[in-house]
């Protein structure tokens, strides 16, 4: 099992959209990076945690937690001229974009904000990417360590 956080702008789609969904869960799409890409598509599992992090917004931080509920498959909306993430280079017979699918799994009792995780980048999460400067990716690794304390300051 690895762990995850997963970022995305509460206005576009938030913990509560997610909770909202049939079986609280979705398909995580529009990821055109290809380091999360390639996470998603070679390491997330059925069953990895996530945490889910809004970010851009007035307040940024962890706000619940997800897991996997199935292994990537080709991000359609790559194929759709009319989607907002089309790629024109992306090919079906050749997916250049893959996705996941998501299921809600709590709210947090608190948000755990940005920074007051940056106030441990010196301590319990040294290594911790989210607070890495110019750490721009919307999926990244969490090692058990980093979940457990991360947990432990809810």
């Amino acid at each position: 099992m690895l762990y995850w956080l997963m970022k995305s702008e509460p206005d576009a789609f938030g913990i509560d959209d997610l909770a909202a969904c049939p079986n609280q869960t979705e398909a995580w799409d529009g990821v055109r990076n290809f380091q999360a890409r390639n996470m998603m598509r070679d390491q997330m599992r059925v069953g990895d945690p996530i945490l889910f992090y809004h970010s851009n917004c007035k307040v940024p931080g962890i706000v619940g937690i997800a897991e996997v509920a199935r292994e990537s498959y080709p991000d359609h909306t790559a194929f759709d001229p009319q989607a907002k993430y089309y790629d024109p280079k992306s090919d079906p017979n050749k997916p250049r974009w893959f996705m996941v699918d998501v299921r809600y799994v709590r709210h947090l009792k608190r948000v755990i904000t940005l920074n007051e995780l940056k106030q441990y980048a010196t301590g319990a999460l040294e290594d911790f990417a989210l607070v890495r400067r110019g750490n721009r990716l919307s999926v990244m690794p969490v090692t058990p360590e980093q979940w457990q304390f991360i947990l432990s300051i809810e």
